[in-house]
């Protein structure tokens, strides 16, 4: 597979913006190398629905300007509608635990949950805001408005905050423990 190629699969998986640096440790190449690929990736997008966007040292993938009305059409129906299950569950997970980055939440729920994060944060649920542990990372957490609208002054106040926040502690406690015990059983097959 071409570097560009896995690249555009690192930044579609990742949904976020990346550095040339960054891509560079997780494919194990140098920069020139990413950059010249990224310019590649570039190329290979015009006339997609596809675009890669840079700003500063960042890359991201993003609809191409030309499919900016449908998009929008999209985002109105999105708002229009329920959160469904899925979205209030990761807005439950990122009230209870927030700030938590998308990964952590990937891992709580078991699913990818980067179009849920957009729509949340779209609708002004929840925000995303810089790791300042890492400056590369990015955490969830949810917004004044959130509050104001489940009319409550502090995060603290939802209804058992506390036994839930154990509850999840031992949930994510317990994936954990069994991750390590499928680690330890493949590693003994061996």
């Amino acid at each position: 597979m071409d570097l560009d190629a896995k690249i555009e699969a690192i930044l579609f998986y990742k949904a976020e913006p990346s550095s040339i640096e960054e891509l560079a440790k997780l494919l194990g190449e140098n920069q020139e190398k990413i950059a010249e690929s990224l310019e590649i990736l570039s190329q290979k997008l015009i006339g997609h629905g596809l675009v890669l966007q840079k700003k500063d040292d960042e890359y991201l993938l993003g609809t191409a300007p030309e499919t900016s009305s449908l998009i929008e059409k999209i985002a109105k129906d999105e708002l229009s509608t329920d959160l469904g299950r899925a979205g209030l569950e990761t807005l439950t997970i990122i009230a209870y635990e927030g700030p938590i980055s998308r990964p952590e939440i990937d891992y709580i729920r078991g699913v990818n949950s980067s179009f849920i994060l957009r729509n949340l944060t779209v609708r002004g649920l929840i925000e995303r805001i810089t790791d300042k542990a890492d400056s590369r990372r990015y955490l969830y957490r949810p917004t004044f408005e959130l509050l104001q609208y489940l009319g409550i002054k502090d995060i603290n106040e939802l209804p058992d905050f506390e036994s839930t926040r154990e509850k999840i502690e031992k949930f994510k406690q317990e994936q954990k423990e069994n991750n390590q015990d499928k680690n330890e059983n493949s590693g003994n097959a061996n």
